[in-house]
């Protein structure tokens, strides 16, 4: 599933698996709404990974449960990019994924983070895209991992720029019309 926050953490868009693996509506995530589903003992280690990430304006990667539409707890690997505005390079939000990770998992997993890299899970056929451009996103989010472990950093201000991109091609799929884009 693919996730796009502007700059303040708040979810502006949410791909259409959201409702279907957790139960929550789509506009009912927005904002920080899709906390709701986020298992209650993990909570606060997504909250506290996530907020670090935000006021330094870095990656990020946090394991944790996600509550599906019964209640019933799945483990999930989250994490992001951060975008930066074309003009001023400002940081202007997220660009991330969230793939599930573990079927029927023990609950002797702890949830964890960090705010300092994102290194996506391997995708599951239960978080998959379903559309073209959330599928495009997924693919450049791993492409992102993948250069910055194994160089070819000279691309990487190119691939940032696809990433923004597609990012605010996904945001605009979500009407904000108290909220320019960029």
């Amino acid at each position: 599933m693919i996730f796009v926050t502007d700059a303040a953490g708040q979810c502006v868009y949410v791909s259409g698996e959201w409702r279907a693996y957790t139960g929550q509506q789509v506009n009912h995530a927005m904002g920080r709404g899709w906390l709701e589903r986020v298992h209650p003992r993990d909570r606060m280690v997504v909250v506290e990974t996530f907020e670090a990430a935000v006021t330094k304006a870095a990656e990020f990667s946090v394991r944790y449960r996600l509550l599906g539409p019964a209640d019933t707890p799945r483990w999930v690997g989250a994490g992001g990019v951060p975008s930066f505005g074309m003009s001023d390079h400002r940081f202007i939000g997220y660009l991330g994924s969230i793939t599930q990770i573990a079927e029927g998992a023990a609950d002797t997993i702890r949830a964890y983070g960090t705010a300092d890299r994102f290194v996506p899970p391997t995708p599951h056929l239960n978080t998959s895209p379903s559309s073209q451009l959330d599928l495009v996103a997924d693919h450049l989010i791993l492409a992102h991992s993948l250069i910055e472990q194994d160089g070819g950093k000279r691309a990487l201000p190119f691939l940032r720029l696809a990433l923004f991109e597609v990012g605010r091609e996904l945001a605009a799929r979500v009407p904000h019309p108290d909220r320019p884009l960029n």
